[in-house]
């Protein structure tokens, strides 16, 4: 498998060269030059198959010989190695629990996919290679835990300060070692704009090697398909459906690598009902599917804060996927935008009525998803649970009126010293502090 660059200016190159280098010279985003079809086999097999059997198969036509297949399965089978449950909530909408990872969030699969994947191909390079990462929540935690002590790579994290929660602020500055965590005055953007930067800057990149290890690597988005064929495997164990009656997905939203994952593989052949693109007041793509136009927006700090993105890299991957057809896109994807006050709100509900806690993401999903179904009865559907509800206790806890026990690694992570360096969101910067 080759990919090109979403800008088209940039040369094709394989796997390797997409997960090392991260981002093409041209500034788009690497694509596979064809997105394989799933063998029907594997759906038709798939409730009888372990999940490291199906991810095996899913992720392989993109690796190519890239990496040998027993290198490739084992590489798999560590970065799902704990459990990934559908479970009902109600009678019509399922949770899709990604939260029980090292991190307790759905980007650990990402991050312990791509760590081991660049772990593998530098075991062999003379010289070291730099991650750069922006952080808008659960990314650096992931990513911090992914990388740790992997030898020859230095990782570099970018996050907003005081727009992170505790838990999250706790996971991804108490490592130390080959983790370093820079805390940005200013927003997820701002973060997200120095990295951008830094991979644009002449001298920067002759310097270091570096690469990135947010959702634009190849390394951290594809492997985010799993899960999705996962839930597709339970939804016909419990016998919710099959591949004419599929489910319909709501996942919520905000740099969109999760969702564009998951219509990657509808569109690779997993059966998808529709998808949903349950998103804050940072809605960019709301207004895209009213309007047909794409356009960046201020990023307003929310509930749910992973979220808070207004310009979002990974849509136009989206738009990649449906050959920049709207039409396409619009009878595929719906958005919905969910208020801080309604997202406390569902997660008072939820709880109160089927006994099961959301945390802001999961709510936003939850409340998108249920909207849906009531404009489009006789389906049913799950929503993306993306992080454990400890890592949101103040809005959890307004909401439910129960404090949520906190699991015992992330007691343990509490109780360690933070260790940051506080940067103004301002490139030169940035660039000074990684030529020193």
């Amino acid at each position: 498998m080759k990919y090109f660059s979403t800008n088209r200016e940039s040369q094709v190159i394989d796997f390797r060269e997409a997960t090392i280098k991260g981002q093409p010279d041209d500034k788009g985003l690497f694509f596979p030059v064809a997105i394989p079809q799933v063998e029907k086999e594997l759906l038709n097999e798939v409730e009888g198959l372990a999940n490291e059997e199906i991810a095996f198969r899913v992720i392989k036509p993109y690796i190519g010989d890239t990496i040998s297949e027993e290198s490739l399965f084992e590489i798999v089978a560590e970065t799902v190695n704990f459990p990934i449950p559908l479970i009902k909530v109600t009678d019509d909408i399922y949770s899709l629990e990604l939260f029980h990872g090292p991190t307790l969030a759905f980007k650990d699969v990402g991050a312990r996919f791509m760590s081991r994947c660049l772990s593998h191909f530098v075991k062999d390079r003379s010289e070291d290679i730099t991650i750069l990462v922006a952080t808008s929540g659960d990314t650096g935690g992931a990513v911090a835990n992914g990388f740790y002590d992997v030898e020859g790579v230095n990782v570099i994290i970018l996050y907003p300060s005081g727009k992170v929660s505790p838990v999250q602020e706790k996971q991804l500055t108490t490592l130390g070692k080959n983790i370093h965590a820079l805390e940005v005055k200013g927003n997820f953007d701002d973060c997200q704009r120095m990295v951008k930067q830094a991979f644009a800057d002449t001298e920067l990149n002759q310097k270091l090697r570096l690469t990135s290890a947010n959702s634009i690597n190849v390394a951290r988005w594809l492997p985010q398909q799993f899960y999705y064929f996962f839930a597709y495997k339970q939804w016909l164990r419990s016998g919710l459906g099959d591949q004419r009656k599929p489910p319909v997905i709501s996942v919520p939203s905000g740099n969109f690598g999760n969702i564009c994952a998951g219509i990657l593989a509808w569109s690779s052949a997993l059966p998808v009902k529709h998808f949903i693109a349950a998103c804050n007041s940072n809605d960019v793509v709301s207004d895209y599917l009213r309007t047909e136009i794409l356009k960046p927006k201020q990023t307003a700090p929310t509930l749910s804060n992973a979220m808070d993105v207004g310009d979002p890299s990974n849509f136009v991957r989206i738009l990649e996927i449906f050959n920049h057809r709207f039409p396409d896109v619009e009878s595929m994807l719906s958005s919905y935008t969910i208020s801080d006050e309604e997202t406390l709100q569902t997660i008072k509900e939820v709880f109160r009525q089927y006994n099961y806690t959301c945390d802001p993401h999961g709510a936003v999903g939850f409340l998108s998803l249920q909207r849906w179904l009531n404009d489009n009865p006789g389906n049913k559907g799950y929503f993306i649970e993306t992080a454990h509800p400890v890592k949101f206790p103040d809005a959890v806890e307004e909401a439910t009126g129960i404090n949520v026990e906190l699991p015992f690694a992330v007691k343990e992570i509490m109780q360690s010293e933070k260790r940051s360096t506080i940067i103004s969101p301002r490139f030169e910067e940035l660039k000074d502090l990684l030529l020193k």
